[in-house]
């Protein structure tokens, strides 16, 4: 009797254990090797390293790198768990990096990098960790994944912020998160070990037939998610920076970051939660909308609670959307999502290229970012609209 129960146990213990390497992968790839970036951003302008013109460049760079990386992603055919290891080792690297050289063309490539390899990482440990929770019917631990970038953010927000109190340097950060990386990174080396899948030896399961439907629904698909790209990234760029502005002296602007990152767990761990029969599209589109209304009370209310509602509403559906999207591929394209999560994820780097070249000229030009964020809420706005055409759309088809 112990032996059946013990072996009973067995798939659920390994899918908690996929879904906590496949978060530690997204922590360090999402969490430091991209959004390091914004905490950090108040020390390298406060130290005369960059202006908010540059700052804007480097962002925009790596999110060039992202959508490289996405795109790539279509005609990879290395395992994803090997891609998922090959990601990992260069963020570490490349997060060094930044605390070892100090010339602006440098930390371009840098960051450009950096957004490469971010891209690999979620495209293939999203396609890897919930085809393993698939195969072990645990969908609702999908949640952990994704609140993995949360995690990340929490941690980096957090130091960022105790090395702005304590007078630390840029550098010396950037190389503390390649240790804290590092180590983070070999606990879960293993996981990522390349295995047969549970899957070869049952009967093979086709992926859907692209039929017109289908196809509109891809391209629709890829086409929305973008405007969710641009529509966070502002704040998601520069928020430090714009409650600086607007609470100077205060201590609350380190900490609004910190928030944003809280808010994702949760939002990552409640979405995976509800029913998969839920139309993904129209919860997207939820998500949108609350985005949306968290960039308005930024503008409309720009004190503490203004930005701290504001941060808590931008981070709570911000990994939900991209569970959302991921199972809308799979739902589309089965065990060949790959390629649509790579376009989908490119669409969403174009979106935040996008949006720091448009926000830090305006920024620069009339000292404020409030024209940009009203931009970010029209596009959300208008992404959810798409989305939600989309979904009505299906809905009357089927019927």
């Amino acid at each position: 009797m112990a032996s059946t129960a013990q072996a009973s146990s067995l798939p659920a213990h390994h899918a908690r254990n996929a879904a906590l390497a496949c978060a530690v992968v997204l922590a360090v790839a999402l969490g430091v090797g991209r959004f390091a970036f914004t905490p950090l951003l108040p020390l390298m302008l406060k130290s005369g390293a960059l202006d908010i013109r540059h700052g804007g460049w480097l962002a925009s760079a790596n999110y060039a790198g992202y959508l490289v990386g996405a795109l790539s992603c279509a005609a990879i055919r290395i395992d994803h768990a090997r891609m998922v290891r090959l990601a990992l080792a260069w963020t570490i690297a490349l997060t060094l990096a930044m605390a070892l050289v100090h010339l602006f063309p440098l930390w371009a490539a840098i960051r450009f990098a950096a957004g490469v390899v971010s891209a690999w990482a979620f495209v293939f440990a999203s396609q890897w960790g919930l085809r393993q929770l698939a195969e072990l019917d645990a969908h609702g631990l999908a949640g952990v994944i994704y609140a993995g970038p949360g995690v990340g953010i929490v941690a980096t927000g957090l130091l960022g912020a105790a090395a702005a109190a304590l007078g630390v340097s840029a550098p010396s950060v950037w190389a503390g998160f390649a240790l804290c990386s590092a180590v983070a990174g070999a606990l879960v080396w293993k996981a990522f070990a390349h295995r047969p899948s549970a899957m070869r030896g049952r009967a093979h399961v086709a992926a859907p037939v692209a039929n017109a439907p289908a196809r509109a629904d891809s391209i629709g698909l890829v086409g929305l998610y973008g405007l969710a790209g641009f529509g966070y990234i502002i704040t998601a760029t520069f928020l430090p920076v714009i409650a600086r502005q607007a609470l100077p002296g205060s201590p609350w602007p380190d900490l609004f970051w910190p928030a944003f990152g809280l808010a994702l767990i949760v939002g990552a761990l409640v979405a995976a939660r509800l029913p998969l029969s839920w139309d993904n599209r129209l919860l997207c589109a939820a998500c949108y909308l609350i985005q949306a209304l968290g960039i308005w009370l930024g503008i409309v209310f720009p004190g503490v609670l203004g930005f701290g509602i504001g941060s808590l509403l931008l981070g709570l559906p911000f990994t939900a959307i991209t569970l959302f999207a991921m199972r809308e591929a799979r739902r589309l394209r089965g065990e060949s999502a790959a390629g649509l999560m790579g376009y989908a994820t490119a669409s969403y780097g174009l979106g935040q290229i996008a949006g720091p070249l448009v926000a830090a000229p305006i920024a620069a030009r009339t000292g404020s970012f409030s024209i940009a964020l009203w931009i970010a809420v029209a596009a959300l706005g208008l992404g959810a609209a798409g989305l939600i055409w989309l979904g009505l759309r299906a809905t009357a088809r089927a019927a």
